[in-house]
């Protein structure tokens, strides 16, 4: 599979780095206003820091700071420390899903940022970086690596996405299994096309988003 992979049509390849940069960028730019409103916000709504930068797994295995807008108070970790000492339901929910659906951790902005998806904004830096692609797997933690088993090899040859098949098909209202399914299905079936299409359903979830399992 992985010869498969490497083996993939080199054009399609060039043109996923190339319009992931101009996506990008062009986002960037435009989105700067909106970029600045929502910094000021959080910074506003809670002492702390205006991004959030957790250590994701990247391509080929590789370490990443993936940017986010802080969506939780500054203590968070002692937090949720706590709420999962105190309460096994809790510390069950957050092993199997590696969140909380009522997450007492998030500030008022920070629930409207998640639940718009405007917290990932940030990650358009990544991609200009080369860390990620406006479309692919999800990128995950080191802890979850052990869950995609014998799969982990193909997704982590791509660069994990912004947005992608997990997204808009449910995200975290989809079993864990299910995502895993999802992203071994991108990582085999990946084509410049494909990207195209998920990009379109994301405008679509985005603009009509019912519930899309966004938190």
């Amino acid at each position: 599979m992985i010869v498969f992979l490497r083996q993939q049509n080199l054009i399609d390849r060039s043109l996923k780095r190339l319009g992931d940069f101009v996506f990008s960028l062009i986002v960037l730019i435009v989105g700067l206003p909106v970029f600045i409103l929502l910094a000021c916000l959080v910074k506003l709504s809670s002492t702390g820091p205006v991004f959030y930068i957790q250590q994701r797994v990247g391509r080929n295995y590789s370490r990443f700071g993936c940017i986010k807008f802080r969506t939780m108070y500054a203590e968070s970790d002692d937090l949720l420390a706590n709420l999962l000492s105190n309460s096994p339901s809790l510390k069950m929910e957050f092993e199997r899903d590696f969140k909380l659906r009522k997450d007492p951790r998030i500030t008022p902005i920070g629930r409207f940022l998640r639940r718009t998806s405007l917290d990932e904004l940030p990650q358009f830096i990544n991609v200009l970086r080369g860390e990620m692609s406006v479309v692919g797997p999800r990128p995950i933690v080191e802890e979850e690596i052990p869950r995609y088993g014998n799969v982990m090899e193909k997704i982590a040859f791509l660069r994990p996405g912004i947005t992608g098949i997990w997204q808009v098909s449910g995200r975290n209202n989809l079993s864990y299994k299910r995502r895993v399914q999802l992203d071994s299905y991108y990582a085999s079936e990946w084509t410049f096309l494909l990207d195209l299409k998920l990009i379109v359903r994301t405008f679509g979830v985005l603009l009509f988003p019912m519930d899309r399992g966004a938190y």
